[in-house]
């Protein structure tokens, strides 16, 4: 099965449909405003020309299939996950994984605060990384998300984040965008951790 069928299969995505009748911005007239996508198509767009990899999930079985076909890819079964969320733990704990918190584990397993989808960024905190730098957590990284989580701005990410966490704000907070390790040492990625990302999306709206 692809992997990747939910995002190129017009059909299986809402914001695909609408996609379609949108007009390129190089046809437009020299003074007509540029067409602004949808905040999910931007997203999906910009992450994946991030190098990231997405997959569409439209309810929990899938996601459970989409996980077990990442495992499958890249044998990670019976091996190490970094988790520090007992939530996901427990939703995948059929999986034969021995989950700890050891950077040296095959991959990193998290969910995320908010996907941003002006650079197709995943915005993160401490409530996902605890207090460790990105360079000291494995360079695989499963996401799991839900579309209720996209957002425009990295500014409307921040403001979510003290909202939902009033009594104490979250610390460590910080976004990756760059998916593809060989172009970590590209000069405007200097200072970033890149990483081989998958992005479970799971649909609730």
């Amino acid at each position: 099965m692809n992997l990747f069928r939910r995002f190129l299969n017009p059909n299986k995505s809402k914001s695909d449909k609408s996609q379609e009748n949108i007009p390129d911005n190089a046809d437009r007239g020299k003074y007509m405003p540029d067409v602004k996508l949808p905040t999910d198509e931007r997203f999906m767009l910009n992450f994946k020309n991030n190098g990231g990899k997405f997959l569409y999930c439209e309810d929990e079985e899938e996601v459970q299939e989409a996980f077990d076909n990442i495992l499958l890819e890249n044998d990670w079964y019976e091996k190490q996950c970094c988790c520090f969320d007992e939530n996901l733990k427990n939703k995948f704990d059929g999986f034969n994984l021995d989950f700890n918190s050891s950077a040296g584990a095959s991959f990193f397993l998290s969910t995320c605060e908010y996907l941003v989808a002006n650079d197709g960024s995943i915005l993160i905190s401490s409530n996902q990384i605890k207090e460790r730098k990105l360079r000291e957590l494995p360079s695989d990284f499963i996401i799991l998300s839900s579309t209720s989580q996209l957002i425009d701005t990295i500014g409307e990410g921040l403001r979510g984040i003290k909202f939902k966490n009033k009594q104490r704000i979250p610390s460590n907070i910080t976004t990756i965008k760059n998916f593809e390790p060989q172009k970590e040492s590209d000069f405007m990625s200097y200072g970033s951790s890149s990483k081989n990302l998958y992005l479970l999306l799971l649909e609730d709206l």
